[in-house]
C-alpha cells in the first residue's frame, strides 16, 4: 500500500510539473499528506519525499475532517479549548478547531486515537512547524484522505 501510494504521489508530482497550471493542491511548495486509513503522513516538497511519520488521527466515535486544506494558523504551543486544556505543541490549525499538532501520547502513534486533530511525534510536529513556517501558509497543502 506505501509503495503504491508514493508511485501515485510521484506521478501526480511529476505531471503536475509538465503542465502549465497547476491545481492549488498540488501547485503548492510543501505538501503534507495524511492518510487515514494507514494512519500515515507524508511530507513532500518540488516532488521529493522528505518525511513519512506515523500519526494518530480520530479514533471511533470523532471524525478527521478529509479533503485538501490550507493551514491559516500556527501556534508554537496552545492548548485544548475544549479537552480539558491539553497540550498541544507545534500546532498547524487548518480547518476550524482542527491541528496538526505534537502529542505526548507516542504509545498510540500509528493508530486511531484523538478526538479528530491529527497527532504528531513532538520532535516531528516541530519539523513540521518549521517547514510551514519557512515556505509560509499559503505555499503549504494539508491533503486528507480516507
Amino acid at each position: 500500500m506505501r509503495l503504491i501510494r508514493l508511485a501515485i504521489l510521484t506521478l501526480l508530482s511529476l505531471t503536475m510539473t509538465m503542465t502549465m497550471t497547476m491545481p492549488a493542491a498540488v501547485a503548492a511548495s510543501l505538501i503534507v499528506a495524511i492518510d487515514l486509513s494507514d494512519q500515515e503522513m507524508t511530507v513532500r516538497s518540488a516532488g521529493r519525499q522528505l518525511y513519512d511519520w506515523p500519526v494518530s488521527t480520530a479514533r471511533t466515535g470523532y471524525r478527521t475532517p478529509t479533503g485538501v486544506f490550507r493551514p491559516y494558523r500556527l501556534e508554537r504551543m496552545w492548548y485544548s479549548t475544549i479537552y480539558d486544556y491539553a497540550p498541544m505543541p507545534w500546532s498547524v490549525f487548518f480547518r476550524g478547531g482542527y491541528a496538526i499538532h505534537g502529542t505526548t501520547d507516542i504509545a498510540h502513534l500509528g493508530r486511531p486515537a484523538s478526538h479528530g486533530c491529527v497527532r504528531l511525534h513532538p520532535d516531528n510536529a516541530k519539523i513540521l512547524y518549521g517547514l510551514i513556517r519557512k515556505v509560509g501558509m499559503s505555499e503549504t497543502r494539508i491533503v486528507i484522505r480516507p
